[in-house]
């Protein structure tokens, strides 16, 4: 049995749950609304603030959606709880970024500005402290757009591994590499 699939999510107070006969279940919290569609074999149970994920038999596409199902449930409880947030960072000299509205105005060494508009369930801020590289913060009540959102800004300027510069996460590590020797 799956040991995630099992494990039971506890409701947060002030989260309203709604599952309906389509098999759609929606929370509702104080950061926003989510909903997910659920594969109709999978059985979702309220009681006693909590929420269980049961699974019909033990083939295995029914013990891969278990796991899957109470993991993106829980994500959805935090989301519209507390929320999510991913940091980017701009590496390298003349890197900017400013963020009006929904807007994003990437200065990243190109030689035109890249401008991409953010879904409106994603907030972002871009912070220039004098000393420090540029850096985006993103946050969402939605754990998988946020993250589709910062690897999309990551993917316009990736690390380059010699001299480390492009946008990246700023939890993130960049393998350098030594580049090349010098002559005789």
């Amino acid at each position: 049995m799956s040991r995630i699939g099992k494990k039971p999510i506890p409701v947060t107070k002030g989260v309203t749950i709604n599952i309906s006969a389509a098999n759609e279940l929606t929370l509702k919290g104080p950061k926003g609304e989510l909903k997910q569609m659920i594969d109709r074999d999978m059985k979702i149970t309220v009681e006693n603030d909590t929420i269980l994920v049961e699974r019909p038999t033990d083939q295995i596409r029914h013990r891969a959606l278990h796991g899957l199902y109470r993991a993106l449930i829980a994500n959805m409880m935090i989301g519209v709880t507390t929320g999510f947030k991913r940091e980017l960072e701009l590496v390298g000299v003349g890197y900017r970024a400013t963020i009006t509205g929904q807007l994003v105005d990437l200065a990243l060494g190109y030689s035109h500005n890249i401008i991409m508009e953010l879904p409106k369930e994603v907030k972002g801020t871009a912070i220039a402290e004098k000393g420090q590289n540029p850096r985006i913060v993103l946050e969402s009540s939605d754990k998988q757009l946020l993250g589709q959102v910062a690897a999309k800004l990551r993917g316009l300027r990736k690390p380059e591994p010699y001299k480390g510069k492009g946008v990246r996460f700023s939890e993130e590590t960049v393998r350098r590499k030594a580049g090349k020797s010098a002559g005789k």
